[in-house]
Order: C-alpha cells, then sequence, then structure tokens
C-alpha cells in the first residue's frame, strides 16, 4: 500500500548523484568503504544491505509504458549470493529482472555490490508501470535473495526528469509502417518490365536500323 511522498527533491535528486558514483567504481572493492548513508529508501538484513531505491516512471506525465525499480545491493559477507527476484507486495505489477550481460540471475558479489538501473547495469523493469505505481508515492518493493532471504522497503515513485533520466525506463521501440513496403514492389517491378519489353521488341526500332544501314553499305561496295 503506497502512500504520499514526505520528503523533498533535494533528497531524492541526493540518491540518483549517489548511484551514479557507484555505477562508476568497479564491483570488487570492498563495499563496506563504499556505502552512502543517504535519507532515502534503505534496508538491510545479514550481509546484505539495499541503498538507494527508487521506482522510477516514464518522464511525461500520464505516459503509457513500463517503470523501472532502480537501487544499489551491497554484500558484506564472504560468500555471494544472487538476486532471485524483485516484486511488488500486493500482487503489483510483473517486475522482469536481468543481468548487465548474458541471462540467467542477477549475482550480488562478495565484499561487492550491484547496480540495477541505468545503462550497462542489471535491470528490473515493471511491466505495466503506468497502471501499477503513480509518481509523488511510496511502493512498497521486496528484495528476494538466495540466502538472506525477502529484505521490504519502501522507494519513492519518480517521474524519469532530470537526474532521474539516465536510470529511467528505456522508450519502447517505434512500431515499422507496414504501408511502406507495398507500394516500393508494386510500381518498381511492373513498369519496369513492361517498358523493357516493349523497347526490345519494338518493329520500328528494327526497320529503321536494319533498312537504312544495309543499303548504303551495299552501295559502297560497287
Amino acid at each position: 500500500m503506497s502512500r504520499s511522498l514526505r520528503r523533498g527533491a533535494l533528497a531524492a535528486t541526493a540518491v540518483v548523484f549517489s548511484i551514479a558514483s557507484l555505477a562508476a567504481c568497479g564491483a570488487g572493492q570492498d563495499a563496506q568503504t563504499l556505502q552512502i548513508k543517504p535519507d532515502n529508501a534503505a534496508a538491510a538484513k545479514g550481509d546484505i544491505e539495499v541503498q538507494n531505491a527508487l521506482v522510477i516512471t516514464q518522464g511525461q506525465k500520464g505516459e503509457k509504458g513500463p517503470a523501472v525499480v532502480s537501487a544499489t545491493v551491497f554484500n558484506n559477507g564472504t560468500k555471494a549470493q544472487t538476486l532471485d527476484g524483485i516484486t511488488l507486495p500486493g500482487g503489483k505489477g510483473k517486475v522482469a529482472l536481468k543481468p548487465a550481460e548474458g541471462s540467467g540471475k542477477v549475482t550480488v558479489p562478495a565484499l561487492g555490490y550491484v547496480v540495477i538501473g541505468g545503462k550497462g547495469n542489471a535491470s528490473a523493469v515493471i511491466e505495466d508501470g503506468a497502471a501499477t505505481v503513480r509518481d509523488g508515492e511510496v511502493q512498497k518493493v521486496l528484495f528476494q535473495l538466495s540466502s538472506t532471504g525477502g529484505i521490504e522497503l519502501e522507494a519513492f515513485v519518480v517521474p524519469a526528469t532530470g537526474a532521474f533520466a539516465p536510470f529511467g525506463p528505456t522508450a519502447a521501440p517505434a512500431p515499422a509502417a507496414s504501408p511502406s513496403g507495398t507500394p516500393s514492389g508494386t510500381p518498381s517491378g511492373s513498369p519496369s518490365a513492361g517498358a523493357t519489353g516493349a523497347a526490345a521488341g519494338a518493329t520500328p526500332s528494327g526497320s529503321a536500323t536494319g533498312t537504312p544501314s544495309g543499303s548504303p553499305s551495299h552501295s559502297a561496295g560497287h
């Protein structure tokens, strides 16, 4: 169940910059030295800590399309874990989770972290985001880890504008226009074939070429 956003835009913007700085660092460094404690959605359980959690919708108000979950997941343990899923409690929307490269589950390395959202990172897409979440609310999000289990927190819901744009949902590709194929095939094939055949087998062309060229040549021989 969501409630109205209670914190200012400045706090939310700080979240994005902290995500960006983490994304630029290598995951092999000690996760404990990289943690930032922002005034935003964060939760911890066992060796796992989730920070900078956001739900980012389409950039324009009322625009239909997917939304995404953006967060940084830290692993302070000496054993890698997999992020088996991200869900919105209450049966709201399906979240498709994908690693940064290849297929399979998202791995959170030992003493490392993984960034979800943004170019080159893992992604968590809420397929029917427009009907599931609304800007200005706080949405419960559940992160399911292989060993730690579920970690639930409340994330700000913001549009993909300004500083949030690089972490927002990718626009759906425009559908291919079907009429473009039809006109180009028919006119170019038919007239071209008909015109070539007529010119090649035309009688006037044969008469004019054969008769005049034959007569002068024969006279010259005498």
